[in-house]
């Protein structure tokens, strides 16, 4: 076997080559990260047969993909290594030495020293699935903040509109409104034959002639500030509400498109759909990187924190909260939608509760039951079948 070594970094990458019984074949080399950098190890590897060359990479960030990706397509071998490998063997050096011609060597030795997995397309698209999922999480947030700002516009220059609407200022009919008209001086003069079709039109048909009715008069009695610069604060929010909104449903109908494709044995978990199954599988990846549910448990931070001092030991502490922040929000939001759908997951929760649990303490063992159920699920590749 043929091991080629790869120092991954933002600009220039470093390889070199070595055979199984240690002796260097190519000396490390850099290139850059682009066309003509990733045609130059081409080149240099060209001379050997692809069938028993092993490539391997540290997982650095996003730097590694393209390359990844890259060699994948060209039907290379690849191995993605855990930083911590060879972090380990550097240590074992006489000399402290760091530098990206050792490390080249370093990936090498931890390809030969420990079992290692070859990328496969299931781990393409479960990278695909991680940067989505956690792409969809960062436009929720900003989502919710520009919400939220909305919020404080509306309550300063009319106060009364969200205790208007039953659901709040964030719903079609209030957006509609506030689009057309958001200063309340304008609303309590706007004819109410107007009105009253923009809140059928926008409510589809839920909001009658009363409710403008209503509305015109809580209008002209506002006690709001007088302030047109609120009004263009407010339309710029909705706009960008709605701009998240749609960059939102794309970013789904991605996800959806790649979990039915993946057509996964996590979906057979009742409560589980594509959005939980596709935070969940890219999170995690190579199920194989966990031998035992307790280390997905921990990489997911929630398994429970250790508190001792001298002969004192906590009986009971709070989840550590170390782990994948994504994974964990998706394992506790599938742990209540299963509670709702699956008998013995109900019972699970109705037991703990019992016990003097807290809901999300309930939840948190209810996760724990159903992580064991994935991690055995996802490794034998079966579909779920606890009653």
């Amino acid at each position: 076997m043929i091991y080629v070594g790869i120092d991954i970094a933002k600009q220039n990458h470093v390889a070199s080559v070595m055979n199984s019984d240690g002796e260097i074949l190519l000396q490390p080399f850099g290139f850059t990260n682009d066309h003509s950098g990733f045609q130059k190890l081409l080149n240099n590897i060209s001379s050997f047969d692809t069938e028993n060359l092993l490539i391997g990479m540290e997982s650095t960030a996003h730097y590694a993909e393209n390359l990844t990706y890259f060699l994948f397509q060209r039907g290379f071998h690849i191995c993605i290594i855990n930083p911590i490998q060879t972090a380990t063997l550097r240590k074992t050096n006489i000399r402290k030495t760091k530098n990206d011609r050792v490390d080249t060597y370093l990936i090498i030795k931890a390809l030969i020293m420990n079992k290692y997995r070859l990328f496969t397309q299931r781990d393409l698209e479960s990278l695909k699935l991680k940067n989505l999922c956690r792409f969809r999480q960062k436009l929720m947030k900003a989502r919710t903040k520009v919400k939220i700002q909305l919020v404080t516009y509306v309550d300063q220059l009319f106060p009364e509109l969200q205790y208007f609407f039953k659901s709040g200022i964030h719903g079609k009919a209030c957006y509609a409104l506030l689009k057309e008209c958001s200063n309340p001086d304008k609303i309590a003069k706007m004819h109410l034959t107007r009105l009253t079709n923009l809140l059928s039109k926008s409510s589809h048909g839920h909001f009658k002639q009363s409710t403008a009715v209503h509305l015109k008069e809580l209008a002209s009695q506002s006690v709001g500030i007088k302030n047109d610069t609120l009004s263009l604060q407010i339309l710029q929010s909705i706009n960008q509400i709605e701009l998240f909104t749609n960059q939102l449903e794309e970013v789904e109908n991605a996800i959806n498109e790649i979990m039915n494709h993946m057509d996964s044995v996590i979906k057979t978990i009742p409560g589980i759909g594509n959005l939980n199954g596709a935070m969940i599988i890219g999170e995690i990846g190579d199920i194989q990187r966990f031998e035992k549910p307790c280390q997905l448990l921990a990489y997911a931070g929630l398994d429970p924190s250790i508190y001792q001092s001298g002969n004192f030991t906590a009986s009971r502490t709070r989840m550590s909260k170390r782990g994948s922040k994504l994974l964990r929000y998706a394992l506790i939001n599938a742990a209540w939608q299963t509670t709702l759908i699956n008998k013995t997951f109900k019972e699970y929760y109705d037991l703990k509760v019992s016990q003097g649990r807290g809901h999300y303490n309930a939840l948190g063992h209810v996760a724990h039951k159903l992580v064991r159920v994935i991690h055995k699920m996802m490794t034998d590749n079966v579909a779920f079948n606890l009653a």
